[in-house]
């Protein structure tokens, strides 16, 4: 698959749409002469939950800040429920934050930290407790309204943010990075919580995360950044399987990259040949890199006479507990080595050790070619 340029990235309609929550068009950040946003255009739907990964620097905080009216973009519009707020004040926008560092005022109940926003909008005191009650009970601490952030944990902290993001039942849900922070054990649970939440109350919500397994497991759709432009937006199924460029694939999830040629429509890996089709197979005789998902090499059963299939010695045994990243040597076609995913059990059942041998087969139809 021929690799896409950043700036590819498909353009929204101009047209506003119901569903639509939030729309940006053509938005451009910079700072001096360095520029940190470009090209950025993206409809997020109501409802949907969105995640902006990247690595660090790629901007996808000083675009979580610019939708939040707390950077203010150099060029380009943003409309949230077809209202153009591209220049209004943070405090003007329809959105709750929650930020890595949790932002709790450490002097006030978490009582006070969840009612802040109500109180700034001088709802009646009874109304006030009685939401600060709900949302507590919400987030998974009832009882807790007395005590102050210092008394709780990280996670319980994160917990009463998400609880005061909420408490204006705004229409966007701003998440910057609010997992990194803690440990993994909990990193894991709370995102959990924060997906079963946001499917709950139905709130339309953009993450900002560098941790792609965080990514894959509670969006509906990613969006892959890097040097201030969109790479790809889709499912994480389709970023995952159908990567739009080698960034993406080496991004996200482990990949092996290896050198290969099409020549007359066909993909040469060394010794094995396999069939192209489509834009892969179209134009001149050229060299190419190869993408390879680990998983998409099989060590199961194999048909006599399969022409995806080659040998490997084992170099190097990973264990990751239920599953085992093997490094193996492939001279067929990848002198740099190979890794693939092997269950502990099937390394159990074959008493493979280092220096075993075994034999392989490629899936042919997840071989990615840029």
């Amino acid at each position: 698959m021929p690799s896409r340029s950043p700036a590819a990235a498909p353009a929204i309609s101009s047209a506003s749409s119901p569903e639509r929550s939030l729309e940006l068009r053509g938005i451009h950040k910079a700072f001096g002469s360095f520029v940190a946003l470009q090209h950025i255009d993206l409809a997020v739907h109501k409802g949907e939950f969105i995640c902006f990964l990247g690595p660090s620097g790629c901007g996808k905080t000083t675009l979580l800040r610019v939708i939040a009216g707390l950077e203010v973009q150099t060029r380009g519009e943003i409309r949230q429920n077809g209202r153009d707020i591209s220049r209004l004040p943070p405090a003007d926008r329809d959105y709750g934050i929650v930020f890595q560092s949790y932002a709790l005022f450490p002097n006030l109940s978490v009582a006070d930290n969840v009612s802040y926003g109500l109180v700034n909008r001088r709802l009646p005191r009874a109304q006030i407790r009685q939401r600060v009650t709900e949302l507590v009970q919400l987030v998974g601490l009832p009882g807790s309204e007395g005590k102050y952030p210092a008394q709780l944990s990280g996670g319980q902290q994160q917990r009463i943010a998400l609880a005061r993001a909420l408490a204006t039942s705004p229409g966007l849900l701003l998440l910057d990075e609010p997992l990194s922070a803690l440990d993994a054990l909990e990193r894991v649970r709370l995102r959990q919580e924060i997906r079963a939440l946001q499917q709950e109350l139905g709130v339309t919500t953009i993450m900002v995360t560098h941790d792609q397994e965080e990514a894959l497991a509670v969006a509906d759709r990613i969006v892959v950044m890097n040097q201030g432009a969109i790479e790809q937006v889709g499912s994480p199924q389709e970023v995952y399987r159908e990567p739009a460029s080698p960034f993406v694939a080496d991004f996200v999830g482990k990949v092996n990259v290896l050198p290969g040629r099409v020549r007359q429509g066909r993909l040469e890996l060394g010794s094995l040949v396999l069939p192209l089709a489509g834009a892969g197979a179209a134009g001149p005789d050229r060299e190419v890199r190869v993408y390879l998902r680990p998983e998409d090499v099989l060590a199961r059963p194999i048909d006599e006479g399969d022409p995806h299939v080659f040998d490997g010695a084992i170099e190097k045994i990973e264990f990751l507990g239920s599953y085992c990243h093997v490094h193996l040597a492939a001279p067929a076609f990848a002198p740099q080595g190979l890794i693939v995913y092997l269950s502990l059990n099937y390394l159990a059942e074959r008493s493979l050790a280092i220096g075993s041998t075994l034999r392989l087969r490629l899936l042919q139809e997840r071989v990615r070619v840029f």
